[in-house]
């Protein structure tokens, strides 16, 4: 590896996953080797989990879960949300964002039954890993949800959203899908979780957004985060909130305990060479690797297959239980590596991701961004390698 802050220009040698020809290229973005001991630095939370007198069933699940100390989105959030407020959070990736708005929306409803949240994300993964933190968080509660995303069967869907629930979590399309069949009636819905807004305006989902809101009470609660502000998700703040309380707890744009560097490719090596090779050493035991097209991270997938490598692969040519079943074996350490699209860069919660590594160039330093951010989560320390020829 080497440091470096020259500028390159992208060659197509018709390799695995070839990279664009406008590829985010400022190396010295790529490069950030100090990484700070998190252990010297004490966050000193406002609040415990007793001070918010959470229902008792609640508070056996957080206890179940594990959670002792409030994470600063948690201790600045909740009780916010506990008041009814609109909030705007900005946090950086792995903070405990989930459990910042999930705790206390639980609690809610706990106390009223007749309430109803819908929480809207960009991805599939994202609804679905949302779904299966509530249902850990609402053990025993008699609490419901259903997950309404799009990759598979509207049948389930519609179904369960005949029966009783109290949450429902989905991507814009399949909620606006569920919406015009007339199966979803949001005119209940007091409570509506924005999570990754930036993401959802980026995807193109800003007129399904638009009509979601549209169709809820105009009296509501409205909790709106995203990763970055921009003038287009400034405007979305004042269209969707009223008089929203702003938390951020975001330092920086990359996680201060993710070790990041470069990896040059010789001239007489290709990519996967270099590779090959990295992955044979032991600490690079759970390695999430970056492509940009689906044709290329399959193929990559393939290959180190073929070279004994246990890998899967999740990309929008998949269904969404292939994606699931792949996500599932990478989670729980029956894969050593994972290679992905963008698809999986933004809100994937993976536990102990020692590696991130950007096979190829993101499009945008924002993509790089959220890519590194699977790794290093929480208080945890994670390195992020981009290749470079």
């Amino acid at each position: 590896m080497q440091n470096g802050n020259r500028g390159f220009r992208p060659q197509n040698r018709g390799r695995i996953g070839k990279w664009p020809q406008k590829a985010f290229s400022d190396v010295s973005k790529f490069i950030n080797k100090d990484i700070i001991n998190l252990e010297t630095e004490h966050f000193a939370p406002e609040h415990s989990f007793a001070d918010f007198k959470f229902q008792e069933i609640l508070n056996q699940n957080i206890k179940a879960k594990g959670y002792i100390t409030l994470t600063p989105i948690q201790d600045k959030a909740i009780p916010y949300v506990m008041a009814g407020k609109d909030i705007v959070g900005i946090a950086n990736t792995g903070t405990g964002k989930t459990a910042a708005f999930l705790i206390p929306l639980i609690n809610k409803i706990i106390l009223d039954s007749r309430e109803k949240v819908l929480i809207v994300v960009p991805t599939r993964e994202l609804a679905h890993q949302i779904d299966e933190e509530l249902r850990v968080f609402a053990k025993n509660s008699n609490l419901f949800s259903v997950l309404c995303i799009g990759g598979v069967g509207m049948g389930k869907q519609i179904r369960e959203l005949y029966q009783r629930h109290h949450f429902v979590i989905g991507t814009p399309g399949r909620l606006k899908d569920l919406m015009e069949q007339k199966v979803l009636d949001l005119s209940g819905f007091k409570t509506i979780v924005l999570d990754e807004a930036d993401r959802m305006l980026d995807m193109g989902f800003i007129r399904d957004m638009r009509f979601m809101m549209s169709k809820m009470p105009k009296e509501r609660h409205t909790l709106f985060f995203s990763a970055t502000l921009s003038p287009e998700i400034e405007k979305l703040i004042h269209e969707f909130l009223r008089e929203p309380v702003r938390i951020s707890v975001k330092t920086q744009d990359t996680p201060k305990n993710v070790h990041q560097d470069v990896v040059r490719i010789p001239k007489d090596k290709t990519k996967l060479d270099i590779l090959h090779n990295l992955l044979t050493q032991v600490e690079f035991s759970k390695v999430l690797i970056f492509g940009r097209t689906k044709h290329g991270v399959e193929k990559l997938a393939h290959e180190l297959g073929k070279r004994g490598f246990k890998a899967e692969s999740i990309h929008g040519n998949k269904s969404q239980p292939q994606r699931q079943r792949a996500l599932e074996l990478f989670k729980h350490d029956h894969a050593q590596v994972l290679t992905a699209t963008d698809v999986a860069a933004r809100g994937l919660d993976i536990s102990d991701v020692t590696h991130v590594i950007n096979f190829d160039l993101p499009a945008t330093y924002d993509d790089y961004v959220h890519r590194i951010g699977r790794t290093g989560r929480g208080s945890k320390s994670g390195k992020a390698l981009t290749f470079i020829e």
